[in-house]
């Protein structure tokens, strides 16, 4: 039975990190957003709303500077102040807005946005109980092994996932009549937009999918929709 206990503390401290986690994100976006009142944004998410036949989507804007979209556990859509500003200066249209919003849509009805909160919380637990298993017969670099191949684990799991809420976005874009252009336009701008160093490292180190590999999947869903025969 002690053989085994490091790893259910490990399982007990992913879960108490859980719990924790999304307390402390709830938390901070209610303290740190507004809902978003933009005309024309309004009109576009009108239109997704409308596709998919509910009655409205609403968008909040957090309250922080670096450019980004996420969903929350809770299935609440969010927008930065740093990406909206970006909007408002006309580096990026009222479409590709849309386009984020429709893909962060897709986190939330996919499941990837309450799930995330889980593996990152099971991610831990596996990673400490990781880095004392191999501390034993690894001292040292045990724990920094563990770390390496958890974050390899990670990211792999997150590019899935952006793939999955793109085609999702595709193809709400394509029934709202928004179109996939200004989806495809926004990932040419995203590294100028944050700063991001993509072409530098491995597609296989990041946690987003390469620029070039989520457009041309955009492109391959585009020529087998077009092919499929209407229903």
């Amino acid at each position: 039975m002690l053989k085994f206990t490091p790893i259910l503390l490990a399982i007990l401290y992913g879960l108490a990190m859980y719990r924790f986690s999304v307390w402390r994100t709830s938390r901070e976006l209610d303290a740190k957003s507004t809902e978003l009142a933009d005309p024309m944004l309004r009109q576009l998410t009108d239109q997704m709303a409308a596709a998919l036949e509910i009655e409205r989507i609403r968008v909040h804007i957090y309250e922080i500077e670096p450019v980004n979209g996420l969903a929350s556990a809770d299935g609440r859509i969010f927008i930065t102040r740093g990406f909206y500003n970006k909007y408002r200066a006309g580096e990026v249209t009222a479409d590709e807005m849309a386009s984020v919003i429709a893909h962060e849509l897709g986190h939330v009805a996919l499941g990837h946005a309450r799930r995330r909160m889980i593996d990152f919380s099971g991610q831990n637990a596996m990673r400490t109980a990781l880095a004392m298993i191999l501390s034993r017969y690894i001292p040292f670099v045990g724990p920094m092994i563990a770390n390496g191949l958890m974050n390899l684990l990670a990211a792999g799991l997150s590019r899935s996932d952006e793939f999955e809420a793109d085609a999702y976005a595709s193809a709400l874009l394509t029934k709202s009549g928004i179109g996939t252009e200004a989806q495809k336009s926004l990932f040419t701008k995203l590294e100028g937009l944050t700063g991001a160093r993509g072409a530098t490292v491995p597609a296989w180190l990041l946690s987003h999918p390469k620029t070039t590999q989520r457009i041309a999947a955009i492109e391959a869903n585009e020529a087998k929709w077009q092919g499929a025969p209407n229903a």
